[in-house]
């Protein structure tokens, strides 16, 4: 069973990084330049680190960076159709360190639906498969928060959600950022 003082501690730690990301998105506007029109379809990509922060299953919370330390790599590839929706595939190789080893432990493909809304925002929507047995979705809130000519820094909000591989289901929100070009 879930302890109180553990709930609290990890909704603390959540509401510290989503203050975290509103602050960068604050900031926003002294980040962004003007944009030129683009034709589309037009194809993006991107490279990241994602880190898994905090994990709920089975009434039980595990944190990323205490026992252990997990970390992916996501490389993508985006095929805007319009300026506001496009299609986009994922690829996440997950790393685990744990007791003075490590050890490649997951490998996630994620193809979804792209969303563009105002000032920026995009809206991920993504099926996901892991080679671990479990499957699910995944909304992800991204944002580019630096734009330069050709290319930009964003930082995303994944919300995961599995199922599946006899284990109960997990929901694990964690934070991304990386390079867009």
């Amino acid at each position: 069973m879930l302890s109180t003082y553990a709930f609290s501690r990890s909704l603390t730690s959540i509401l510290r990084l989503l203050l975290l990301v509103k602050l960068v998105l604050l900031l926003e506007g002294l980040a962004f330049a003007q944009s030129t029109a683009v034709e589309h379809p037009k194809i993006t990509g991107y490279v990241g680190i994602l880190h898994p922060l905090v994990s709920f299953s089975e009434g039980q919370v595990t944190t990323n960076f205490k026992n252990y330390y997990q970390v992916g790599f996501p490389i993508g590839l985006n095929l805007w159709k319009s300026e506001k929706v496009g299609f986009s595939a994922e690829f996440v190789p997950f790393i685990r360190a744990e007791s003075g080893q490590s050890r490649m432990s997951n490998f996630l493909f994620h193809p979804g639906a792209l969303l563009r809304f105002h000032k920026g925002y995009v809206i991920a929507l993504r099926a996901a498969f892991e080679t671990s047995g479990r499957y699910g979705f995944t909304p992800v809130l991204s944002k580019t928060v630096i734009k330069k000519e050709s290319h930009g820094y964003f930082v995303a909000l994944p919300l995961p959600l599995r199922f599946g591989n006899n284990h109960g289901v997990a929901f694990t929100p964690g934070f991304q950022f990386g390079i867009n070009f």
